[in-house]
């Protein structure tokens, strides 16, 4: 391998997704990170700054041999994002506002050496089925939905009985799109196919 893999996140989800490519990397996230955005950007355009903040917050204090993973997940519904809920009423009301619609997902990613960065964003739309408040306040009760953009995992309890169909990535849902993930390492010429 030319660097060490390093992904900047606290989140428990891109851990597992990396670690799913059979690649060696390590954790490494700084205390406090700036995830403002300008209001004017829209959609897909502001998990891709973020994520790019977020790599030039790393750029400087990493190796000339590592190369680091930011990312950064946004759930977009009518217009408008859904970031992590601040309290449980807030997830009660996202998730009321998810059921029977669809949303889409962006996750944006960036990949960075000390010479090199290479950004990109991934979409998927999710489609809701009509959830009754009792399914919506079993959820929030019993999982941790303030951790998650829109006050959901998709790989949860609500994902399975409230999710109909997703058009895209599952695991960009889950805050990781793997394939495009490991593409980009393969064209940072960090890893090839997989060896016997």
């Amino acid at each position: 391998m030319n660097y060490k893999i390093l992904l900047a996140s606290n989140s428990p989800r891109r851990r597992e997704l990396l670690g799913g490519l059979d690649i060696p990397f390590e954790v490494r996230v700084l205390p406090s990170v700036d995830e403002s955005y300008p209001d004017t950007l829209r959609a897909g355009d502001i998990p891709l700054y973020i994520s790019r903040e977020k790599a030039n917050a790393y750029r400087g204090l990493i190796a000339p041999d590592e190369l680091i993973i930011t990312a950064d997940t946004i759930v977009w519904l009518e217009d408008a994002v859904l970031e992590k809920p601040h309290d449980e009423a807030e997830a009660v009301a996202m998730l009321h506002r998810l059921s029977g619609k669809m949303h889409e997902v962006f996750t944006g990613v960036t990949l960075t050496t000390r010479e090199r960065q290479k950004s990109f964003v991934a979409e998927s739309k999710v489609k809701f089925a009509t959830l009754t408040d009792e399914e919506i306040n079993y959820y929030v009760a019993h999982y941790h939905p303030l951790d998650k953009a829109g006050a959901y995992g998709v790989q949860e309890w609500i994902g399975y009985v409230g999710v109909e169909y997703i058009e895209g990535s599952f695991y960009n849902v889950m805050g990781l799109p793997v394939r495009r993930v490991y593409e980009a390492l393969r064209d940072f010429d960090v890893i090839g196919g997989p060896s016997e």
